[in-house]
């Protein structure tokens, strides 16, 4: 057993060169106590080797160097961009299980003062991962409509809006004049099952709206209006979304949440806080409700603030 074990810090001090330091250094101590403890195979521990290391080098390109500044967003998005890059989900699970066992480790041995894996979501709910557009795709498309007509206008401040709030689509066309409040930057809606929520909105959003409303010359209530006054349709909305995205040279299929996943996976890899994110997107799920706790307005204005590209 201790042959094993020499062997494998050999192994691990040639390769741990590709990771932080702190990561290297943490990793080889797990890895040691995972041969002498537990009794594993080289094999069995070399694969954790690789998993760990591909999970540091990961952290260390969001600026995380160091076992002790990872948080749960930062797992998270690890474990996405492996579902995003085609990742079995079987594959996925044996992964979150090294980290999961990896970060235990630490928290017991007092390396990290909390385990940042003890609220991720079970593997199940890592499986299906939603359709998201890069930020340089949304820069894309939110520049197509033709901001010289009414219509154009409209568009641009919905579109700049969906992203902005990372509304529901049937929220977006809900919405009237007086839901939105240009001064404080918010917007009002009405999710599922009647609950009400209030999200911030950045500048360049407002903005697109502001100049909406300042051409509009009817006295409709609804935010965005169709033929005769009346709230467009979702379908209408979409059928809008999609022509734009072929505009912008964007081939990749669009749901009816691209825009609101997106918004939520962009602040998620800036680094937001995903109890700030749950608040923000309004999810009543049982699952993310035992999973999130509850953020204050303070604090989601701040973390909008800090991390959406468009705020």
């Amino acid at each position: 057993m201790i042959s094993t074990t020499k062997t494998h810090s050999r192994e691990h001090e040639k390769n741990g060169a590709r990771v932080p330091r702190a990561f290297a250094t943490a990793i080889l101590a797990f890895l040691d106590a995972l041969a002498v403890e537990k009794g594993l195979s080289a094999h069995t521990i070399a694969a954790y080797r690789r998993d760990l290391e591909q999970h540091a080098r990961r952290l260390s390109k969001m600026g995380v160097r160091d076992p002790r500044k990872a948080r749960e967003s930062h797992l998270i998005v690890h474990l996405g961009q492996l579902r995003r890059a085609g990742r079995a989900p079987s594959t996925v699970t044996r992964k979150l299980s090294a980290i999961r066992s990896f970060y235990r480790f630490l928290a017991a041995q007092g390396a990290i003062s909390a385990d940042p894996t003890a609220a991720l979501p079970a593997p199940r709910l890592l499986r299906k991962l939603p359709q998201v557009l890069t930020v340089a795709q949304v820069q894309r498309l939110l520049a197509q409509p033709d901001a010289s007509s009414l219509r154009g206008l409209r568009d641009r401040a919905m579109l700049e809006l969906l992203y902005a709030s990372g509304l529901r689509v049937s929220e977006l066309v809900g919405l009237t004049r007086d839901d939105l409040n240009l001064e404080q930057g918010l917007v009002r809606c009405v999710g599922k099952g009647g609950k009400e929520r209030i999200v911030p909105v950045g500048k360049p959003a407002l903005e697109a709206v502001e100049r909406y409303l300042a051409a509009r010359e009817d006295a409709s209530p609804a935010l965005f209006p169709g033929r005769k006054g009346r709230p467009l349709s979702r379908v209408s909305c979409w059928r809008i979304i999609t022509r734009y995205a072929r505009q912008a040279g964007i081939r990749t299929p669009l749901s009816p949440h691209t825009l609101r996943h997106s918004f939520a996976t962009h602040l998620l890899e800036g680094g937001a806080d995903l109890r700030a994110i749950q608040e923000l997107l309004g999810h009543a799920s049982v699952a993310t409700t035992e999973i999130y706790t509850h953020v204050s307005p303070d604090t989601l204005r701040e973390t909008y603030a800090a991390y959406h590209p468009r705020a």
